[in-house]
């Protein structure tokens, strides 16, 4: 193999997510029903058309115009848009999904250099050796058994409930039930103070640990009910449409659906798994809590990168130093964010031009 020092970045260099969800579907029924869930009926996406009003900020040349507010407030603001809400007899969402783990994290999909594939995996086997999975593993398991993934379901829900089994050979095993508003945070990892319920979330955690070693077949099955109220609104992800073409007629909003059932995005739910990053630098004292594993730790609703290159936090200068400079990162957060990101998957190449 090269000498270290004249290691350089592969050029093409892809790793696969090794949490790899499905979609969430949407279904709906009584709380007290939870355990005949499975025939629920599904939940839909139909559409509302509305007559709001204008209520956008005035231009400064016009905050005098007491004439122009007035016409302005008289003319419609008409609008169609997607909406799912839970029957009126039902109070409670289901939501489920199915989650493979996979193990080969470090493992390159595609890598043009072979030296430099070859010290990614002695630097990887170090970690997993060393340090291990277990944290990242435990902070996964958190994710799940708190209804992160619910995203908006979860706020304001009176009830929220999290049942997780292991799917073996299509067929679910025991599953563990989890209070999620009651027993677990969003904003930590702490274990839960109930010794049952971190007994069960251990268990959860080994088995995904397990699935990133490569140790055993790890597919599960995770269902989550939330008690929103009759008739209430449920949140499935709302649709991106790159084409507009002619605005006029469309809908200002489109929500996802699966074969006509309201469904959260893939992506999604795993970008609420993998908010496990607690190791970022947070001078400014934001205290947001964790936030996603992304290589600049950016957080688009504040539209803010925490882990800057130049403090030298980023994914790809810890990597960098790591791999090709064997300067493990000092603090042992940072080197879980670096397998964590691994895990997460990504085309990851160093430009041809550097």
């Amino acid at each position: 193999m090269a000498k270290t020092e004249l290691l350089k970045t592969a050029s093409v260099l892809a790793f696969e997510r090794k949490l790899d969800p499905s979609d969430a579907l949407f279904q709906a029924g009584k709380w007290d029903d939870r355990d005949h869930g499975k025939q629920w009926p599904t939940v839909n996406v139909r559409e509302k058309s509305v007559r709001g009003t204008i209520s956008n900020r005035l231009k400064d040349k016009d905050q005098n115009n007491t004439a122009k507010l007035d016409a302005d407030i008289q003319s419609p603001n008409l609008q169609t848009v997607d909406v799912a809400t839970l029957p009126n007899e039902s109070d409670t969402l289901r939501v489920r999904f199915t989650l493979r783990v996979l193990g080969g994290a470090g493992e390159p999909s595609a890598c043009n250099n072979a030296d430099y594939q070859a010290k990614l995996h002695t630097t990887v086997q170090h970690y997993v050796e060393n340090i291990g999975f277990a944290e990242l593993a435990s902070r996964y398991a958190v994710n799940i058994a708190n209804g992160r993934f619910l995203w908006r379901n979860r706020v304001g829900a009176e009830q929220v409930e999290v049942r997780v089994s292991q799917l073996e050979k299509g067929l679910p095993g025991p599953a563990w039930v989890f209070d999620a508003l009651n027993d677990f945070s969003l904003r930590s990892f702490d274990a839960p103070t109930k010794q049952e319920e971190e007994a069960k979330l251990q268990a959860l955690s080994q088995v995904i640990e397990q699935g990133l070693k490569g140790d055993g077949y790890a597919l599960l099955d995770v269902v989550a009910y939330a008690r929103l109220g009759e008739g209430q609104e449920a949140y499935p992800s709302q649709e991106l449409i790159l084409d507009k073409g002619d605005k006029k007629g469309q809908k200002s909003k489109t929500l996802y659906t699966v074969g006509e059932v309201a469904a959260i995005h893939s992506q999604k739910i795993g970008n609420a798994l993998r908010t496990v990053d607690t190791w970022y630098p947070d001078d400014e004292g934001a205290n947001l809590g964790p936030i996603a594993i992304e290589p600049y730790g950016s957080v688009t609703s504040q539209g803010k990168a925490y882990r800057q290159p130049k403090n030298k936090a980023d994914f790809y200068t810890l990597l960098d130093n790591w791999v090709l400079r064997d300067k493990a990162p000092a603090n042992v957060g940072d080197q879980h964010y670096v397998i964590a990101n691994l895990v997460r998957g990504g085309v990851f190449g160093a430009s041809e031009k550097d």
